[in-house]
């Protein structure tokens, strides 16, 4: 049996340190593993009057909350108990030197097929605030989904006073048809797919649908106290507004980034983006009860889910009588129902997106790249595909589908990961790395669009050596109808350095990026009808998609991949893949 013996000041210090660890455990800043299992299994869940069988995470829906501090790592299990293939991202964790853990099929990993398993395995490095987790396979998300809560170390605090109580807030898009079924006939048809039956509010359609006064969500406050909502849209294919009556917010972070505050009483929201505000409450609230209204913002020429989401904020108060709690039934009829931007309201959008600055400090800098080792100069839009032999369409014309595109190039998706083929080195044609840096016939892109729509289809990537530093401008096209496009890059965050209308002047437009204090994002909305300009350092070595958050844009193809190469140091080089890895 061996005896350590030591000496009395370091007996004393090691007396220190442990009763340091006990009194003040906010002090430790070692990162702890946390465990979570994700069973993905069937289950039987009413909304609108209809019970419908819908693919979920432990039987919740929405799925469970995954919570962590940075620095910490998280094992979670994801056991697949479905006959669909299914694959989970963790949307906007850097994912340093785990890009194995990146979660989008096809691209990081084949998918879990039924009865397999596999375990995401990965640390949060410099990151906290609000994430969130999701299905990345076909439209699976439109049910698995769920937020990622990361908190800062114990020793850090937010850089506004605590908010009394936390909350998130997911939007959602609720289909009674199957979601698989929808994209798929939309795919066969080449038409636009059908649209949702109802929005929600963490899983919730609310009063102003049909049957659906008692699925209403509650947010429930006391008087004169501070609250963070945190706010994920999980919705397939809508930006959208959100307001509470007779309340503001203060935006105080935005992706899992901390921003310059900034007051409003409406906030804008695309697919993929997550907000976080501060919500007062009133001291003295001359009623207990206030709705709050969330709404798509369109400007396509399709076809959309153009109905309203409310749910309901309560007052505990006791110097007022406060609704029964033993009632789920929620009546809004004698209260007032904020108003919202009209539903193409570019101008609004593009004025409060232009509020959002990085706080630039010193403990929270702004290492925006200033010089820019590779420019490039994406396209992002519609177009078309021939319709098949003997097969009538319904796309743009009987005689095409539906398609989308960066730089006119439709991605297609491999029948293996490219993650693999690049690192074992056997990309054997799978994918080539020539994706065009430029668009390879330039037009006016906002203007009249030419009359050829039909886009190229291939798998092409750009390679990027290590640290390359990166700016990519991203400019909507009006081909089938200018829309804006929330653009989401995984493995990093970027900074937006510029955005405007029309198209990009490569000569003026750069000397007005903001250098300084840009906002730090993972996904972004091009202007509808314009564009806009991110910049990025390629520090984190693996195969990275970048794509639009409109499920349906995704499926037709409006997605690329960058591929980064390894440094020279043991920490700049991607680590070999996991055991568990799923084979195609």
């Amino acid at each position: 049996m061996s005896v350590f013996v030591f000496s009395r000041p370091t007996l004393l210090c090691v007396i220190f340190c442990i009763c340091s660890i006990l009194l003040f455990p906010e002090f430790v800043t070692a990162g702890v593993t946390r465990h979570y299992k994700f069973d993905i299994r069937l289950k039987n869940v009413t909304r609108l009057c209809k019970t419908k069988t819908i693919v979920t995470v432990n039987g919740k829906f929405p799925g469970p909350r995954v919570v962590a501090r940075e620095g910490d790592r998280l094992v979670i299990k994801v056991v697949n108990h479905v006959s669909n293939n299914v694959s989970i991202h963790w949307h906007g964790i850097r994912q340093l030197q785990s890009g194995w853990a990146d979660g989008p099929a096809y691209v990081t990993q084949c998918p879990i097929q039924t009865g397999q398993s596999y375990v995401y395995n990965f640390t949060i490095t410099g990151q906290r605030g609000t994430l969130w987790w999701h299905a990345h396979i076909s439209w699976m998300r439109a049910t698995l989904y769920g937020p990622l809560i990361i908190y800062p170390q114990h020793n850090a605090s937010y850089p506004f006073a605590k908010p009394h109580k936390e909350v998130p807030i997911i939007f959602g898009e609720w289909w009674n048809a199957n979601t698989e079924a929808v994209i798929n006939q939309a795919l066969v048809t080449g038409a636009g797919p059908n649209v949702s039956d109802s929005y929600t509010i963490n899983g919730l359609p609310g009063p102003l649908y049909n049957c659906s006064a008692k699925d209403t969500f509650k947010l429930k406050v006391k008087p004169g106290k501070t609250y963070m909502l945190r706010i994920i849209n999980a919705a397939l294919n809508d930006d959208l507004f959100f307001r509470i009556a007779n309340h503001t917010m203060a935006v105080v972070e935005a992706d899992a980034l901390y921003v310059k505050p900034f007051e409003t009483d409406i906030i804008v929201i695309t697919p993929g983006q997550t907000t976080n505000v501060l919500l007062k409450t009133h001291h003295n609230p001359q009623q207990t009860t206030f709705v709050m209204v969330a709404r798509p913002y369109f400007t396509g020429q399709g076809t959309f889910d153009n109905s309203t989401i409310a749910g309901i904020l309560m007052y505990d108060d006791d110097h007022h009588n406060s609704p029964p709690s033993s009632s789920n039934n929620i009546s809004i009829k004698n209260l007032s129902i904020p108003t919202l931007p009209p539903i193409n309201s570019t101008s609004f959008v593009s004025n409060f997106t232009n509020k959002f600055r990085s706080l630039a400090s010193v403990k929270f800098p702004a290492n925006v790249p200033r010089n820019v080792d590779k420019h490039f100069f994406f396209t992002v839009g519609l177009g078309s595909n021939p319709c098949p032999k003997n097969q009538t369409c319904q796309g743009p014309t009987n005689s095409s589908k539906f398609a989308a595109s960066v730089n006119n190039v439709s991605m297609i998706l491999p029948n293996t990961a490219l993650l693999q083929s690049y690192f074992f080195k056997k990309s054997n044609g799978l994918y080539t790395s020539d994706f065009p840096s430029v668009p390879l016939v330039s037009f006016n892109y906002t203007g009249t669009p030419p009359n050829n729509t039909n886009v190229s289809n291939g798998t092409k990537v750009v390679v990027l050596p290590f640290n390359t530093s990166v700016e990519v401008v991203m400019q909507d096209t009006s081909i089938l109808g200018a829309e804006s496009h929330p653009l989401h890059l995984h493995g990093y965050n970027f900074y937006v350095v510029g955005q405007g209308f029309g198209n990009f002047d490569p000569k003026n437009d750069p000397a007005n990026y903001n250098l300084v204090d840009p906002v730090e994002r993972n996904t972004v909305g091009v202007p509808s009808g314009g564009w806009v300009a991110i910049r990025f350092l390629a520090d984190n070595p693996g195969v990275w998609l970048m794509h639009c958050h409109f499920d349906v844009h995704l499926s037709w193809g409006l997605r690329m991949a960058w591929i980064v190469l390894d440094g020279k140091l043991p920490n700049q080089k991607l680590l070999p893949p996991p055991a568990d890895l799923p084979m195609c």
